[in-house]
């Protein structure tokens, strides 16, 4: 059903290949996400930019941004900057996003290690991304909800 709306929905080319990554991140986020309470929109328009975020996860005060790289096993730095020039577009110029805590998140799915995460918030509310691979996902939102006033844990969430 979900691959069925962004297939009909798509307003680009829909290449096989842009077929599986979506089946693979809709695959990730029900096994890593299944007792969360929020919503997720997927190829998420950012108003002005023409640029698509791969998935907005909104979790009571805390909007994540999601980009994956499917069957990727190292992180690149310009993966880490699109991530995060997502997270300040959704900022600047989403207007229900101006007031909200933002935490972007690269997800390199076939990364071995979960690297040690570091989430550090600047003063406009944006978070530094984070970097993980599919199986630490919910620990990088756990984090984030932990660190931000107002939200509680995925883990009484889900407990």
């Amino acid at each position: 059903m979900v691959l069925g709306q962004l297939a009909t929905n798509c307003t680009f080319a829909l290449l096989p290949t842009q077929r599986d990554a979506w089946l693979a991140q809709i695959e990730l986020l029900r096994a890593q996400l299944p007792s969360l309470i929020g919503s997720i929109f997927f190829e998420f328009n950012i108003p002005r930019m023409g640029r698509r975020i791969d998935a907005v996860l909104v979790i009571g005060p805390v909007v994540f941004a999601l980009e994956f790289k499917i069957g990727e096993k190292s992180f690149d730095r310009s993966a880490i900057e699109q991530i995060w020039d997502y997270a300040l577009d959704l900022k600047n110029f989403h207007e229900a996003s101006h007031e909200v805590a933002i935490v972007p998140i690269l997800i390199v799915t076939e990364l071995e290690e979960v690297p040690l995460l570091d989430l550090r918030e600047d003063a406009d509310g944006v978070y530094r991304p984070a970097s993980t691979n599919a199986a630490g996902l919910l620990g990088a939102i756990d984090l984030a909800l932990q660190r931000t006033s107002g939200a509680c844990s995925v883990s009484s969430v889900a407990g």
